[in-house]
């Protein structure tokens, strides 16, 4: 499962029909891979992109865009990183368990990250709430 936030389903849907038609297999073909290889399988379609593929694809990337970064963005980094931009965008923190596939809540609570000022912007969010319904009572 992968939730498509920031208009990521739009890029997906123009990977799928533009990017992803130029390696020659039928997307609607079911199995077919997202992210297909070079190699062939023995039918003659493409081959899903191993995972040592796409770790190399990523630290290509790090190291181009994130010069400074180089050997610190892999999966695993993203993966934190997402759990903590979900947690921190809103979203509980059993939703985040289940989105990741943890079957421990404590995993997640190691893999969420937040400033050190959560605490103390969560409390201010909550006065400002109980003050706002308060105001709403006076009228």
């Amino acid at each position: 499962m992968v939730p498509l936030i920031n208009n990521a389903g739009a890029t997906l849907r123009w990977f799928i029909e533009d990017v992803r038609a130029q390696f020659g297999d039928d997307r609607t073909r079911p199995g077919v891979p997202l992210l297909p290889s070079e190699r062939k399988n023995t039918g003659g379609s493409p081959a899903r992109a191993g995972d040592e593929t796409l770790r190399a694809a990523l630290a290509g990337a790090a190291k181009v865009h994130l010069p400074d970064w180089p050997d610190v963005v892999t999966p695993h980094v993203l993966r934190h990183f997402c759990a903590s931009r979900l947690y921190l965008g809103g979203m509980d923190l059993l939703a985040v368990q289940a989105t990741l596939g943890h079957a421990w809540v404590a995993t997640t609570m190691n893999y969420v990250h937040v400033p050190a000022t959560h605490i103390e912007d969560a409390w201010i969010a909550g006065q400002q709430r109980a003050a706002d319904r308060l105001r709403g009572l006076r009228r």
